[in-house]
């Protein structure tokens, strides 16, 4: 079966540059690539793909396009011409125009330009606050490890007196590259670990890593109205990158301690306000706490256990936020306890005296008598 001429297979001009031919097997290449057709349409997509394969082959070697372009097939034919044919140089071609797609599909690159870069790692620090502190805002120090270069080894990582050597798997590149069948990827060099280099007697302070831990201290402002749960970002502070890349950051998460007296639910606060039974009874005038000091509540007469009031901005304005939210006071009506024979006796009569005035001093009794009967019958 005679052979397609190679510039109609890649579908390009005889005049075409070099790049007008890598990217027009590129495209073909990912066309027909096996990984990409299957079923009944994968014998064919396969042989077009040898196809497209074998012409990028002859053309984008200049020595054989030159055969090619004169002689036609039987220039560039193993059987006519030895060495010059399509199989010489198995997979070279391939790897050379299609490395790039790979390498970018996978993070890696080609590793042209040395050593693989890396981003440091991201940190995290819990820090605990009161609400106090939450509500206003505050500036804080804490102390986090951090990395530094050895002062042995000035950040080589050899022992003083030697030197790091250059990989010799990867040969300084930080990379090796993997074939299997068509494909060809470029990974870290397991040896070197993508450093390009291999240290035959490490410095002893730092291991071989051209760095110590050691602790430092850093200023942190939290916001007004921060809450729990939320993070503040320390951009830098992480840790290091690796050949040169940039550190990673900090995360500062925040989390509030209970608080004795409020419960904060959003930028609204919330808590229970227990009074006597007599105020509840009577009325009167009570002082509630709030963040930035004490309040007056004015209870009415007969106010009954569960009662709300709402305070008006006496919240906590939200980092967010562009005003403060409520204080919500509920009322726990206290029930006297450890009476005296004598309190107990003015209790009963109480309680008398209010039996003889009716359902009109306990609505609410009266009102779950009814339901009960209800639901009885």
């Amino acid at each position: 079966m005679s052979k397609r001429d190679y510039y109609e297979v890649l579908g390009v001009a005889k005049n075409a540059s070099e790049d007008d031919i890598k990217k027009a097997y590129r495209k073909l290449a990912m066309k027909y690539h096996p990984d990409r057709n299957q079923g009944d349409a994968a014998k064919g997509a396969e042989e077009k793909f040898k196809e497209v394969k074998e012409a990028y082959e002859m053309l984008s070697d200049a020595q054989k396009r030159a055969a090619y372009d004169q002689y036609g097939h039987a220039g560039v034919d193993p059987n006519m011409r030895g060495p010059g044919g399509p199989g010489a140089e198995g997979f070279g071609g391939f790897a050379e125009a299609f490395g790039d797609i790979f390498g970018d599909m996978f993070g890696q690159g080609r590793g042209r330009g040395g050593n693989r870069v890396y981003r440091g790692s991201d940190l995290s620090y819990a820090m605990e606050i009161t609400l106090e502190e939450a509500a206003k805002g505050k500036d804080a120090q804490i102390r986090i490890p951090s990395w530094e270069a050895c002062d042995t080894c000035h950040g080589s990582g050899a022992k003083p007196g030697t030197s790091a050597k250059t990989c010799g798997t990867c040969q300084g590149s930080g990379t090796v590259q993997m074939r299997q069948g068509f494909f060809s990827v470029q990974q870290t060099c397991p040896h070197c670990r993508g450093t390009g280099k291999i240290i035959p007697e490490p410095c002893m302070t730092c291991h071989g890593q051209g760095k110590v831990k050691r602790q430092k201290t850093l200023e942190v402002k939290i916001p007004a109205g921060i809450d729990d749960g939320m993070r503040i970002r320390s951009t830098g502070n992480g840790e290091p990158g690796t050949n040169g890349g940039p550190p990673g950051d900090l995360y500062i998460e925040i989390r509030i301690k209970k608080h004795d007296i409020f419960e904060r639910d959003g930028d609204d606060l919330h808590c229970q306000v227990p009074v006597s039974f007599i105020t509840a009874a009577l009325g009167g005038e009570i002082e509630v706490p709030t963040l930035a000091g004490k309040a007056a509540i004015d209870i009415p007469e007969g106010t009954q256990a569960g009662k709300q009031f709402r305070l008006r901005g006496k919240g906590i304005k939200g980092v967010r936020a562009s005003y403060p939210g409520d204080l919500y006071c509920h009322i726990v009506v206290e029930t006297p306890v450890k009476l005296t024979e004598y309190q107990r006796k003015l209790l009963r009569e109480l309680e008398e005296s209010l039996k003889k005035g009716g359902a009109k001093h306990s609505p609410s009794a009266e009102s779950w008598t009814d339901r009960l009967k209800s639901f009885f019958s």
